[in-house]
């Protein structure tokens, strides 16, 4: 297919047997190649991105859950000394 846009257009039997034709031939080298664009890419030292350990996860986590809950009983609180 040209770049002029002198391909299939969209919708059309054609469009969708020149996709099917390039999933075919485009997916098969991506996969034999291992493990990249897989999840496991995530859980190596080579990913991009902050490495934090699971028990920081969890201690935020569980800080954040607290942190909603207080907010929930003093707001509460405030609601109910507004009205009396």
């Amino acid at each position: 297919m040209a770049l002029g846009g002198s391909g299939p257009q969209r919708g059309t039997a054609a469009a969708a047997a020149a996709n099917l034709r390039r999933r075919k031939t485009g997916g098969a080298g991506g996969a034999a190649g291992g493990a990249g664009g897989t999840m496991l890419q995530f859980y190596t030292d080579d990913s991009p991105g902050l490495k934090i350990s699971p028990n920081v996860v969890l201690v935020m986590s569980i800080g954040f859950i607290a942190f909603v809950a207080i907010l929930h009983v003093m707001g509460k609180l405030y609601f109910v000394r507004r009205e009396g």
